[in-house]
């Protein structure tokens, strides 16, 4: 016990300065466009799940929040918020940069964005046939654009820091947490049931990218590093992985019911792609 974790707690370390660096690049980036890619996503119209889903691609701290309170106040479509949650990659693409070569981290986004543009226009398409000129408006000054998230309230080093702490300690917690697993039960039982098992793998990662928080994202992918899980169940995890977006969807969105639609479409999804993954034998 004692060896796995300190085995685990060197591995860690050693992803600090590389998620350091990699958050600090990220966050002046986005404290430079984040109010950029509000208004192009307002201005999207009828190509709002394309643009959508490909800014969405970028993480950006507390974008899919945005995202769902311009949903809320009907600026932008149910399909346009339904391609930024599949398409969101949170803290994925951080721990994966340090961890995962670039034609793996490619596959894995464009895969992800192929998916949420294509879903999202179905979802639109069908969403324009039943609720034919019943689209409801709110005005957008009632909703809190930063309901979750102060990333901008605060400097570039600040948030760095932040980032990089909080990740790290979910990257440890679960590193350990698999890494008992492993020990207990047994490396290859435990990939047998979920790399193997064509239904209950993408349905357990589907769930657990549905958990309102960056850890979900941190935790599939670090499953996914640790080959605990395969290609096919990583995608399903973080097809679902939307960050905090679906908890601030039930507060803001007063439509209880479309709450709970828009989830499902987004866990079905998951699994379902992910079984076609491993299905057609998919390798990622």
């Amino acid at each position: 016990m004692i060896e796995i974790l300190i085995d685990t707690v060197l591995d860690t370390l050693k992803l600090i300065p590389f998620l350091f660096i990699t958050y600090l690049i990220m966050e002046y980036i986005e404290h430079k466009t984040s109010n950029k890619t509000r208004e192009t996503i307002k201005k999207s119209g009828r190509l709002g799940p394309l643009v959508g889903g490909v800014v969405g691609i970028f993480p950006q701290c507390g974008f899919s929040v945005s995202a769902t309170n311009l949903y809320a106040a009907r600026v932008i479509s149910i399909g346009t918020l339904i391609a930024v949650y599949l398409s969101t990659s949170d803290e994925m693409l951080p721990i994966a940069i340090s961890k995962l070569d670039f034609n793996t981290i490619a596959k894995i986004l464009i895969i992800k964005l192929v998916i949420a543009v294509m879903i999202g226009f179905i979802v639109d398409f069908i969403s324009r046939k039943i609720n034919k000129g019943s689209e409801e408006s709110e005005n957008i000054t009632t909703i809190c654009e930063h309901e979750h998230c102060h990333c901008n309230e605060e400097g570039v080093l600040k948030s760095s820091i932040k980032h990089t702490l909080s990740i790290t300690g979910y990257i440890g917690i679960t590193s350990l947490i698999v890494n008992i697993l492993i020990s207990l039960v047994g490396e290859e039982t435990i990939k047998g049931l979920l790399t193997n098992n064509l239904v209950l793998g993408p349905i357990i990662s589907s769930f657990i990218g549905l958990i309102p928080n960056c850890a979900a994202s941190a935790i599939i992918t670090n499953l996914y590093i640790e080959n605990v899980i395969n290609g096919a169940c990583l995608i399903s995890g973080l097809l679902t992985g939307a960050g905090v977006g679906l908890m601030v969807l039930f507060k803001v969105n007063k439509n209880f019911k479309e709450n709970l639609r828009i989830m499902t479409i987004i866990y079905f999804v998951g699994i379902f792609v992910g079984m076609m993954l491993q299905v057609f034998g998919v390798n990622i």
